[in-house]
């Protein structure tokens, strides 16, 4: 019998900042201010800026204390995971609960105070996506957990676009589509490389049920769907010359990395592709921003 023991160490401010996962957070949080500028073609001003950054980093960061509560039990057999406060006792689940309500909390009131309603809801949205449909009821039991579940990381964009604009347009809903169906391709990047980890817990990441070869096909099937997504803005005059040179680029890169996994399946592709995938989000979200702002 394994007995759990408290950890008796007091947790410091580093620690709930930690739990937060801002490294996770920082590409959600990046795409929510670039929306910001593709929808206000420049600057939105510094006031509603703040405000969403500290807004949009409460909503993220309580989603993600939400799952490490949540996830708690997997956590501790996963090398990955094992030292996480949550695991160690340094921060107790309640504690934690109690943290990520008031983050929560904190940012409804925020959000629609500073920018507008439906902002707000988008931010609960998009947190309520994370820990409902991702973490409680798909990851699990699916193998295609991250493809549903993982729109939640796709809302960002749609906080960042209503805070700016109040509303959604249809290419604020195409921004959403782009990061879901980039999403696992780089999740499964990132899932190929600790298979083991999630094949110890029982997690059926699709490396786990699937295997290498068929997660491969998956992500260069989705890297081609994502390429598709990405120019359909240039064909509906949203976006121009700019952005087009650069999401051609771009793809032209991720198909090729996708591609080049998909014939080897050695690590070392993986982690490039799995870092590229990371580079290639933020670098077509500042060409949406740079262009938009040139012309409009």
């Amino acid at each position: 019998m394994v007995v759990s023991i408290a950890n008796t160490e007091r947790a410091t401010w580093r620690d709930y900042f930690w739990l937060t996962k801002p490294r996770v957070i920082s590409l959600l949080l990046f795409t929510t201010l670039a929306a910001m500028f593709i929808a206000a073609g420049g600057w939105p001003g510094l006031g509603l800026f703040l405000v969403v950054f500290v807004g949009g980093y409460m909503a993220a960061g309580s989603a993600n204390v939400f799952n490490m509560v949540i996830d708690r039990d997997i956590d501790g057999r996963m090398k990955r995971t094992a030292q996480r406060p949550t695991v160690t006792h340094k921060i107790s689940s309640r504690d934690a609960t109690l943290f990520a309500t008031v983050l929560m909390l904190l940012s409804f009131v925020l959000l629609w105070w500073g920018a507008n309603l439906t902002t707000a809801l988008l931010a609960m949205a998009g947190l309520g996506w994370y820990v409902l449909v991702y973490t409680l009821y798909m990851k699990r039991r699916f193998w295609s957990n991250i493809v549903i579940g993982g729109a939640a990381g796709a809302f960002p964009p749609l906080v960042g676009w209503a805070a700016v604009t109040g509303e959604l347009s249809l290419f604020a809903w195409y921004l959403f589509l782009i990061i879901f169906f980039w999403t696992p391709v780089h999740f499964w990047a990132l899932s190929l490389m600790i298979k083991d980890d999630y094949a110890a817990v029982g997690v059926p990441m699709l490396p786990v049920v699937r295997g290498e070869r068929e997660t491969a096909y998956q992500i260069g099937l989705y890297a081609i769907l994502t390429t598709v997504i990405t120019l359909v803005p240039v064909l509906m005059g949203e976006l121009r010359w700019v952005y087009l040179l650069a999401a051609l680029l771009l793809n032209g890169w991720l198909l090729l990395y996708s591609w080049r996994l998909y014939q080897t399946l050695e690590r070392n592709w993986t982690l490039t592709l799995y870092k590229y995938s990371m580079l290639y989000l933020a670098l077509l979200f500042v060409a949406m921003a740079i262009d938009r702002a040139l012309w409009m």
